[in-house]
Parts: structure tokens; sequence; C-alpha cells
């Protein structure tokens, strides 16, 4: 695993820029082209939204450097394939593939083409020209854990859950982690809907949880559904990948923002200069790739001070919420205590915590 500071790489990027205006026109080359692949559409205003703000960003970032494709709503399986294999057809240089169910499509498609750089992100399977990028999420869970742990009324909490993989597990999970450290009363409720973009199955599981009492609400979904129907019943929501605020200025607690570009800018540096090299990268609030722009004005001055307060310790590494002892919600030891869960563990995490009224689906 590799972890980078964004600022300092940004500023050796500025200087390589610097450089290379001194380049002679004659020897100015072709663009790199860069290819994405996207689960959503990139106006869900979630993942597939927030990494094609990032991909804007490498096109900011090197102009005419650099040529992007996109293809969005790419379904996981036999379709992704098809997608990936004509983008590196149409002679990609490096193809991004941004969700865990193109991992096997991507390896496949790598091995046929060993002359283009790919990267997947959240996954885990690696070659000579297959990376993979994820960023962690779960400490901004953590921080909109508590902060839910302090605004419920009624000790219902609810999360939105996409599908039982290993990141949707452990971000559930440091929620729990959160509410019974700072609110033991309160209890999680989770609503499974198998999909990563669908408003309507979003709106459905955020009134149903509302029906039930719930009057906080997280999500590992990409639409603001969820956000809306907050807003609409007077609860309060937390923001997925990009900032919701907009879509629920009452409801609208905080967000968890996936910031992609500087990562997307780093690689293709590196593809420029005959650098890249296959790596696991995780990068997370240290690195500045998830970040909590704000926080709703409803929320006590206490509150939001503790919670930058964690911020600052997720940073500074003193805060970690997977640090042991920790029980499964069977009352199984997985983590004893004074150790600390490694990153390969949380990516083939398949428990529950204790605390967790409900079972993974299978």
């Amino acid at each position: 695993m590799k972890r980078r500071q964004f600022h300092k790489l940004l500023t050796g990027l500025a200087a390589s820029a610097m450089m290379a205006l001194s380049i002679p026109a004659a020897q100015a080359q072709d663009p790199v082209k860069v290819g994405f692949v996207y689960v959503g559409p990139i106006g869900d205003h979630g993942w597939s939204y927030q990494h094609d703000q990032g991909r804007k960003s490498l096109e900011a970032y090197f102009g005419d450097k650099v040529k992007t494709t996109y293809v969005e709503n790419v379904a996981e399986g036999a379709d992704a394939e098809r997608v990936i294999r004509n983008l590196a057809k149409a002679g990609n240089d490096i193809i991004f593939t941004t969700s865990f169910g193109f991992m096997n499509p991507t390896v496949k498609v790598a091995k046929q083409f060993p002359n283009v750089k790919f990267e997947h992100a959240t996954g885990y399977k690696m070659s000579k020209n297959l990376g993979t990028y994820v960023s962690t999420t779960y400490e901004g869970r953590y921080v909109a854990g508590y902060v839910a742990s302090q605004m419920t009324k009624t000790n219902k909490i609810g999360y939105i859950a996409s599908f039982p993989i290993p990141e949707v597990i452990r971000d559930i999970n440091t929620v729990q982690l959160a509410l019974a450290k700072y609110n033991p009363e309160a209890e999680l409720k989770i609503v499974w809907v198998n999909t990563w973009f669908d408003p309507g199955k979003e709106a459905d599981a955020a009134n149903a949880m509302m029906d039930q009492g719930v009057d906080v609400i997280l999500q590992h979904t990409d639409s603001p559904a969820a956000m809306q129907a907050a807003e609409r019943r007077g609860a309060y929501a937390v923001g997925q990948a990009s900032d919701m605020t907009h879509f629920g200025p009452h409801a609208h607690l905080l967000s968890v923002v996936d910031e992609w570009g500087p990562h997307y800018i780093h690689q293709v540096q590196a593809v420029m200069d005959g650098t890249w090299k296959s790596e696991a990268m995780v990068e997370g609030m240290k690195e500045g790739a998830i970040v909590i722009p704000g926080f709703n004005e409803s929320i006590p001055a206490d509150v939001v001070t503790h919670a930058k307060e964690l911020i600052a310790g997720i940073k500074d590494g003193s805060v970690y919420p997977f640090t042991g002892p920790l029980k499964d919600n069977k009352g199984e030891l997985k983590v004893p205590a004074g150790t600390k869960l490694t990153f390969a563990d949380l990516e083939k995490m398949d428990w529950y915590v204790e605390g967790i009224k409900a079972d993974i689906p299978k």
C-alpha cells in the first residue's frame, strides 16, 4: 500500500509543468489518451459525478497534453469488458475503471493489452500493467457517524447500502463504531438496495426507514434521492461522494466527498514521464482524497468542534476506528486490544461489528 500527501505532489507537478514549457514546439508529443469507465451517469451527483470532476481537473491541468474519453452507465459484467476493450483498442494509454464490479473485466482486458496501463478503483487484483486505487471513505463515515449520534432525537440511524462488498461493510461498521462510542443508545438500521444508482429505490429505502422512526440517513448509493426525501420530511441526511448541500439545505448535515483529481493528475504525469508502475494506492483524509467541506449551521458548535478534532486526529493517526478490542455482532473477538486492522484486513472485511442487529446478505 502506498500513501501520498497531495499538496506535495501537486507542487512537484507544477514544477514539471513549468519545465515542459521550455520544450521546443518541434519536440511536442501527441497527447496522452486517457479513458474512464463509470458505473453510473455523470449526472448522478455522487460517485460517477465525482470521478468525472476528477477527469475535468485532469483536462484543466494538462490542457491539450491530454485527450480524455469517458463511457457512463456501464453495467458491471460482460458489458464492462466490452467497453474497456473498446477503449484499449481506441489507443488509450491509460484506462481508469471506477467501480468494484469492473475488477474482473479489467483484469481480463489488461492481459490482452499489455502495452496499455490500467487502474481499477476499489479492487484488489493487480498485474504488471494493472494497479489499484481506493479512498478511505470509512474515515469520513466515522465523522458522519459521530455527528449523526449527536443529532438524532429518535436514536434511530439509517444506512442505505448498495452491495455487500468489503468497501460497504467496513463503512457501515465505522458508523456503528462511532455510534457505540458517542451514543450507545442509538441503533443502526440498514437497508440493502442492490444498486449503486437507482433514485426510485433509494427514495423508497429512505422513506421506509423514516416510517420506522429513523431521523438521520447515511447512504452508500449515488443519487441525491435520499437527501431529497429527508428534506421533504424534516429528517437529516449525509451526502455521498460529492457535496449534496443544495439537494437538502435543511436536511444536509455534511457530505463525505471524494477528491479524485490529484490522483488522476499524478498518475497521468507518471505516464508522460515514463515512470508509471503498478501499485496499490490507498488515499484518505491525510492526503486530501477524502474531504468534509463543511457542516450544517444547525449542528451545535461543540459538535462541529469535536468533528473537526476527529478529522485532525484521523489525519495525524491518533484516531483510527478499527483499533481493538473489537468483537463481531456474534460476540466473537475479531481484533485484540491494542491491535489495529490493516487496510489489507479491511479489504476482506465480511463481518459486522458488535451492536449491529442484522446479518450480511449472502
